[in-house]
């Protein structure tokens, strides 16, 4: 009997071991193992001024997130431009239990706090397209941003001297509470400052808020006018907000004047030769480089950076600057762009002489 029950005890024990073996490996299938299969992951992003974080870092952020982990789900939030809203909703996600926080930060320095907070719950935050350099996130990434500013910097100042441009020029930058606009400046001034161009004036503006751009350049265009020979703006936004003071100024031409990030608007407006430049990130990289990191840190692994940026290990890829030579080639044929959104009735006849079919 004795003999009975000790061989029903290792029975039992084998099948619990069994179970808990296959228990394991169905969380493994199902997307890895310490509760990555079922992980929350937050998503903050900043603002609603630059369209392209509800129209595409947000969907392929999901996207790739749910082919790395079909049990995955993604808290999104946009702080439009708050500091303190997106403090509110990084609390509000570490209270519902997320295992990472993917931050596109509104104010930088503000966002050390939730970098603290999250650390001091053992989640990792992984700074996604601006940089958080008061404290050291777990991670970061994104494009090169000073490489931004000296690649369109340098666009516009070759360009101008080809051009046998006269005059200075005006540089607008991104939010002084932005620390990738910060990265951006300093890029711009290492093209522009020995360019043999005079720096007019330069305007850090607040919240990246086009309206307040086209406010500065408008007053810029009353002092040095006919001086302005050319713009160096750190994004589209502030880049179309410049092109719209010189056309409410009656300027023609309008100077040339640089952009970032690829929005749509800003290439039909290098189509119809009102801005001369913007950078190609395809935000699709990032999005899913940040989805892989995140998924990494919920498996509880460390992606390793390729370089190391504010003390935080980081993946920094090469933009491209796009003027009218190579927007077919770098936005229409590379799928970023497509032709019936760019030439519309309006920029038909403008697309039809650059070639773009």
């Amino acid at each position: 009997m004795r003999n009975l029950f000790k061989n029903a005890a290792a029975v039992s024990l084998a099948v619990a071991m069994t179970g808990a073996a296959l228990a394991g490996c169905s969380s493994a299938a199902g997307g890895g193992t310490n509760g990555a299969g079922n992980a929350k992951i937050a998503f903050l992003m900043p603002d609603l001024a630059s369209t392209r974080y509800e129209l595409f870092d947000k969907p392929l952020f999901e996207a790739k997130m749910k082919e790395l982990c079909s049990g995955c789900s993604v808290i999104y939030s946009n702080a439009n431009a708050s500091a303190a809203k997106q403090q509110e909703q990084a609390n509000s996600a570490l209270a519902q239990g997320v295992k990472a926080i993917v931050i596109d930060p509104v104010d930088s320095a503000a966002a050390a706090t939730i970098v603290n907070t999250a650390k001091a719950q053992n989640v990792p935050v992984i700074a996604y397209d601006r940089p958080i350099p008061k404290v050291p996130a777990s991670f970061y990434v994104s494009f090169d941003n000073e490489k931004i500013g000296s690649l369109i910097g340098q666009s516009l100042v070759d360009h101008l001297k080809a051009s046998n441009a006269q005059g200075g020029i005006l540089q607008v930058n991104g939010s002084p509470t932005d620390a990738a606009a910060g990265l951006i400046k300093k890029g711009i001034h290492t093209a522009i400052d020995n360019s043999g161009f005079k720096l007019l004036a330069e305007f850090d503006t607040p919240g990246w808020e086009p309206t307040k751009a086209q406010e500065w350049v408008s007053g810029q265009i009353t002092q040095f006018p006919g001086k302005i020979a050319g713009v160096v703006a750190a994004n589209d936004g502030t880049g179309g907000a410049a092109v719209a003071a010189f056309k409410a100024a009656g300027v023609t031409p309008v100077p040339a004047v640089t952009g970032n990030d690829a929005e749509l608007a800003a290439a039909q407006r290098i189509i119809a030769g009102d801005q001369y430049n913007t950078i190609s990130k395809p935000i699709k990289i990032v999005a899913e480089a940040a989805a892989e990191a995140a998924y990494k840190f919920v498996q509880g692994q460390k992606p390793s950076g390729t370089t190391t940026l504010f003390d935080t290990p980081s993946e920094l890829f090469v933009p491209t600057v796009v003027t009218l030579k190579n927007l077919d080639e770098a936005l229409v044929k590379s799928g970023i762009v497509k032709v019936a959104e760019l030439c519309t009735p309006t920029y038909a006849a403008a697309c039809a002489k650059a070639g773009i079919k």
